[in-house]
């Protein structure tokens, strides 16, 4: 069930919601925390019923795998321990592969080998990439740093809560598991509605105005170049820019629609996307890109790779590695492979110069620069993102390597992309306008992002409070997404 469609936002969020008011007034947060699991059971199995089974048997083992990590190590029984933990995330990623890599594998042995293979279609279980990672990282933790195991029920909810199923935050249980045994956090709060409502709202304009606009820019172009036909230098800038814009306000538009989601149930999910587009080298653009991810393949892959503690030659090796595998993720194709050694060449680039240059300078126009070379090197990687064939992505360069002829086709396309990057590098993030109700996790990388002083002074005034006019801007964002869904499409990190 897709957030920006009317099954969501009219029939089961305010059945939902409903049930969690007269729970948490009549009974006790257990009751609330049974009631959510059944409410995110039937919002998963609301697309298909069959992979309820799939997510049954991950969730009782990996719970089980971690009783049993904690009952060794009570025991000091480390090897065991360690044994169970490998288990598990051999089982996980044996699930991930099956469904995710299988006919990739398969059609990449039949060309080397020039064999026949044939697997049947396997239709990739929604939210799969996303909540193995999260399995992994608790059976790691139980084996490494969390000492206390965790209810079944709570476990059950911190895997399948709704909001954050389908495409992310890649939770951790440090953040999220403490909440669920807050009491306080199923008491419904006027200001928790109010905040999450808003929140939601602005996602919701996200995706279905801007995203869903940028793509019938995009899209054509993309598919030109698939059916091998001709795309000027203009079409294929405009279109890869459109679609940088697209998956920009598409992410974010999730993003921020899950934070609102579980705020008005009095949780809070950590940051996942923070004006990556400001970002001043590839660095920092994967701390604002897809948070939750970086974190977790720095923490769960990089680290134990040896990340920069065996000189520089092997540091390169591990961030290329890493991204690589991190390209693998997105999905199963050699275009996202590419994608993901873009980003790792430009990653040792980035602490190449670091390691030679230095820090980047503060100085605005040093900044401004950054931000936009940074911004080039983004856009011309998200290429092989999008395209679905080689000769795609091959037909996109050789037109962004033509000359553009400058007319006034052009010069209107300068102003346009001239307009969108003022909207991007200076209209304040949703986390800087709620920042007076700590919206998210982690709000404060947002809140506390370097700027000039008289933008910090012209965000200051601009700050979300409980009054009419902004419920009535909220109403009118929230209007506007409800009369743009009559076209329903799906966002696009579903599909990773």
């Amino acid at each position: 069930m897709l957030f920006n469609s009317f099954e969501f936002v009219l029939a089961f969020l305010p059945v939902v919601y409903a049930g969690y008011l007269l729970l948490s007034r009549a009974g006790t947060p257990q009751l609330v925390v049974i009631w959510l699991v059944a409410a995110s059971v039937f919002y998963y199995g609301w697309w298909n019923p069959i992979y309820l089974v799939l997510v049954a048997a991950l969730i009782a083992g990996n719970y089980g795998c971690a009783r049993i990590i904690h009952r060794y190590r009570a025991r000091a029984q480390e090897r065991a321990a360690g044994l169970a933990m490998w288990a598990g995330i051999g089982g996980n990623l044996a699930t991930l592969g099956y469904f995710k890599y299988a006919n990739f594998l398969v059609d990449n042995l039949n060309e080397i080998a020039g064999t026949g293979f044939i697997l049947a279609p396997i239709l990739l279980p929604v939210g799969i990439s996303f909540f193995i990672f999260q399995k992994i990282a608790y059976l790691v933790d139980a084996r490494y740093r969390d000492p206390a195991p965790h209810d079944i029920l709570q476990f059950s909810l911190f895997v399948l809560f709704f909001p954050q199923l389908l495409a992310g935050p890649i939770t951790h249980h440090r953040e999220i598991l403490p909440q669920f045994n807050d009491p306080a956090r199923f008491r419904p709060q006027s200001a928790n509605l109010a905040v999450g409502l808003t929140i939601f709202a602005i996602g919701l304009f996200k995706k279905v105005v801007l995203a869903d606009g940028f793509a019938e820019i995009a899209t054509p172009v993309f598919t030109a170049a698939e059916q091998v036909r001709a795309i000027t230098a203009l079409d294929a800038w405009r279109g890869s820019v459109a679609y940088g814009l697209q998956l920009y306000f598409d992410f974010s538009g999730y993003s921020d629609m899950a934070i609102g989601l579980a705020r008005i149930f009095g949780i809070s999910l950590p940051l996942n996307f923070n004006a990556p587009y400001r970002a001043t080298g590839i660095i920092d653009f994967w701390r604002r890109w897809h948070m939750t991810l970086s974190r977790f393949l720095q923490m769960y892959l990089y680290i134990p790779l040896g990340g920069n503690r065996h000189g520089h030659a092997r540091r390169y090796a591990n961030l290329m590695i890493t991204m690589l595998l991190g390209g693998l993720w997105h999905g199963a194709g050699w275009n996202f492979v590419l994608w993901g050694g873009l980003h790792g060449g430009f990653l040792i680039v980035n602490h190449a110069w670091r390691r030679l240059i230095g820090e980047p300078s503060r100085h605005p126009l040093a900044r401004g620069a950054a931000r936009l070379l940074t911004f080039v090197a983004v856009m011309l990687a998200w290429v092989p993102f999008r395209a679905e064939t080689w000769d795609g992505a091959v037909a996109v360069y050789a037109a962004l390597l033509a000359v553009p002829v400058f007319d006034r086709f052009l010069a209107e396309n300068l102003v346009l992309l001239a307009f969108w990057l003022a909207v991007l590098w200076l209209w304040p993030t949703t986390q800087q306008i709620m920042r007076a109700h700590a919206p998210a996790f982690d709000y404060m990388q947002a809140v506390a992002e370097p700027m000039a002083p008289w933008l910090r002074h012209l965000l200051a005034r601009f700050v979300w409070q409980p009054g009419p006019a902004w419920a009535m801007a909220a109403g009118a964002i929230f209007a506007l997404g409800l009369l743009n869904l009559t076209q329903i499409s799906e966002f696009l990190y579903y599909r990773f």
